[in-house]
């Protein structure tokens, strides 16, 4: 943007351009929303950061129409070696691996790096029609009743209904609301983490994720990634030494190799990427100020144990896209607020996990994962967006607030039927009509009877989760009325 051009007016403005960033401004303008997605920096991030795209991730990625271009650009998470010195030892896997169901079809985690991610997620925005602005960095901001006015570092200004930050940990947006976040350091000993592309003749495999736990100055793990320029590998360091100063440069990140691992300098190619930092947990005070949303590391800042941060980010943009279309298409404003009544608690939880996994790897007592890091059991069962209206239920019966698992039945394949920006109405087992009065952007689907389900009437909000059951159709319409939704709407794409 430059000074000389007109204020900007848009629907809604996000800031960041990482995965959050990216799969909120691409599911708003499948949405038919105006969005502008803005980055201080001048390209997406370069590297592999947040590798691990977890199954419910996945599931989303299914619904936005990028799962084919993430299953090419990953791959599935190799098994762990764990090296003594120079000699190769166990192999263990660090995430239990587990076999695809009817209604869990993505079982396990899948192994992408974060540039490759968001190289998918901003292709799919550029095909629905929008755009990055690149080097473009917010310095204030005003909100007023009506709406928000940003300004950038190049004197331009944006005038938007709702600003959502998805700058970072360093949030400028949430600086400048001067909300807190409350935390603490999980690690005080920094850490390092780099990409390197190693030679042909390195001594390692590109079938195993190599660890020396006991390596001098601390342990390594040497990660293969996929790539189609050569052997290219993730770097995690951690260091004993809490005044350490990692040296992150090509020349600090080979000699580091050299000095652990059986890698000599010579077996360094290149270091594309590399950073440091200390592990740290924190959670901000307010994921909402008036017309300004916190989404994602601006929200909630995670260890990188257990892949998580990535994740819960994606979706906490995919909780939030919906409702903003549907307040900007007359819905009442009070649907906003379930955002952060939503999405707060699900942070601070997968916090605790995140914090948990890393203090146990540090202390040399690491356990295997398994379903508490795939984010498939993560619901929204206490929101008040949630109506269960059966009764004596079994316990271990689907709810309102749960995920709807996927399975086919009559010919229809369920995770394809909710595809898309709509509501679904999905009437399993029972043959009456349905009372639903025309609404636009909810879609009728009836199935045979499905054990996963149980015989009734669930409706299926846009982002998978059920957000009303019941034994007949009696009442949706009511539901519908009192929660504000399906009075109007934007069609989809």
């Amino acid at each position: 943007m430059r000074a000389a051009e007109a204020m900007t007016t848009t629907d809604v403005l996000v800031v960041g351009a990482g995965p959050t960033g990216l799969v909120l401004a691409a599911d708003l303008a499948r949405r038919g929303v105006r969005a502008m997605l803005v980055e201080r920096a001048r390209t997406l991030f370069p590297g592999s950061r947040g590798k691990g795209v977890q199954p419910r991730t996945q599931e989303v990625f299914h619904d936005l129409g990028v799962l084919d271009a993430i299953h090419a650009a990953g791959t599935a998470y190799p098994t762990m070696l764990i090296w003594e010195g120079d000699r190769p030892g166990q192999e263990w896997d660090m995430v239990r691996r587990g076999e695809p169901t009817e209604q869990v079809p993505f079982a396990e985690g899948w192994l992408v790096p974060q540039a490759r991610t968001q190289e998918v997620l901003y292709a799919r925005l550029r095909e629905l029609g929008g755009e990055v602005r690149f080097g473009t960095g917010l310095t204030g901001l005003e909100q007023d009743a009506e709406g928000v006015t940003a300004t950038f570092e190049d004197g331009a200004s944006v005038r938007a209904g709702y600003l959502v930050a998805a700058d970072g940990g360093r949030s400028t947006v949430r600086r400048a609301l001067g909300i807190g976040m409350t935390g603490e350091t999980v690690d005080a000993k920094p850490m390092l983490v780099a990409d390197v592309r190693v030679t042909r003749d390195a001594p390692v495999t590109d079938t195993h994720w190599h660890v020396w736990p006991k390596a001098p100055e601390g342990g390594v793990a040497f990660c293969p990634l996929p790539s189609d320029e050569g052997r290219l590998f993730q770097l995690a360091a951690q260091f004993t030494d809490e005044t350490a100063v990692p040296d992150t440069s090509p020349a600090g990140v080979a000699k580091l190799l050299a000095t652990r691992t059986p890698l000599g300098e010579e077996h360094i190619a290149d270091v594309p990427w590399a950073s440091d930092f200390r592990a740290r947990a924190a959670l901000a005070d307010r994921f909402r100020a008036g017309r300004v949303f916190l989404a994602g590391d601006a929200a909630h800042v995670h260890s990188p144990a257990g892949g998580q941060g990535l994740n819960t980010s994606v979706q906490d943009a995919y909780n939030l896209s919906w409702k903003l279309a549907a307040v900007l298409s007359g819905a009442p404003d009070r649907l906003l607020d379930t955002y952060e009544e939503e999405r707060l608690p699900v942070a601070a939880d997968i916090l605790g996990l995140s914090t948990r996994i890393h203090r146990a790897g540090a202390e040399g007592r690491p356990a295997q994962r398994g379903d508490e890091v795939r984010q498939l059991g993560i619901g929204y069962r206490e929101s008040t967006l949630t109506r269960e209206t059966r009764t004596d239920l079994a316990q271990d019966a689907l709810r309102a607030g749960d995920r709807a698992p996927d399975g086919r039945r009559g010919g229809i394949r369920l995770f394809d039927a909710f595809q898309g920006p709509h509501w679904t109405l999905l009437a399993v087992g029972t043959a009456p009509e349905l009372p639903l009065p025309e609404r636009p952007l909810i879609r009728t689907v009836r199935i045979p009877a499905y054990e996963a389900y149980g015989a009734g009437v669930f409706l299926v909000r846009p982002d998978g989760y059920v957000a009303w059951a019941g034994e007949t159709a009696e009442g949706v319409p009511e539901y519908l009325a009192e929660v504000g939704l399906g009075t109007g709407g934007r069609g989809g794409r």
